[in-house]
């Protein structure tokens, strides 16, 4: 295995806006970078826009780059009781192209989710007037509908100099700031992500 290819939904349509998330999700994901680094492997992120998008390139990647471990990660819009690729099959008509379920992970039940989970980190990002009282109490943050989420950021915001929550900057912002351990341990499809590329790294080192 060459590294690891993490084909995210997300970053809009311009080139400017997916480097913008892009790097966001790098320092979220640094943990696995540094062990995927430390075996002499690569772990890549690409953004890709919409969700049908993302799932059209993870296909594309399959054929592509055959050397690589390609893993999905796209938001699941909604709660969850089944496993990722019946849960995408079923909302978005999606099939398992042959990979299984280690290569299929979601945001539950968006990325916003991985976000409230650490309110630190938002206070400290948005600074004086920040609502704290405006988040979701909720320790499952993976229980939080996905429309409640953005409102609370709304409601939290508002009074800020930012004065709200962007989608693709905040959100980019917020990733490389919360703690990753608050999110796994808030957010259980998060840590279901983590668990399985750092076994999938050991198992590849194993192998060698």
């Amino acid at each position: 295995m060459k590294g690891i290819r993490i084909y995210i939904e997300g970053g809009g349509e311009g080139k400017r806006q997916k480097g913008t998330l892009r790097t966001g999700f790098q320092v979220f994901l640094k943990p696995l970078r540094d062990a995927a680094r430390a075996q002499r492997l690569n772990l890549d992120v690409v953004m890709c826009g919409g969700r049908q998008t993302a799932y059209r390139d993870y296909l594309i990647a399959l054929r592509h780059h055959t050397d690589s471990l390609n893993v999905l990660l796209v938001d699941a819009e909604g709660p969850v009781a089944d496993s990722p690729w019946r849960h995408l099959a079923a909302g978005d008509g999606w099939d398992d192209p042959g990979v299984g379920d280690d290569c299929c992970h979601l945001m539950v039940q968006m990325v916003e989710a991985w976000l409230i989970a650490d309110p630190d980190a938002l206070e400290q990002y948005y600074g004086q007037g920040f609502r704290r009282s405006a988040l979701p109490s909720l320790q499952d943050v993976e229980a939080i509908p996905k429309q409640d989420l953005l409102r609370a950021l709304e409601r939290a915001a508002e009074h800020t100099s930012k004065q709200s929550y962007r989608k693709i900057q905040d959100c980019s912002a917020l990733l490389a700031r919360v703690s990753v351990a608050k999110v796994r341990h808030r957010a259980a499809h998060c840590e279901r992500l983590f668990d399985t590329l750092e076994r999938m790294l050991r198992d590849s080192d194993d192998s060698r």
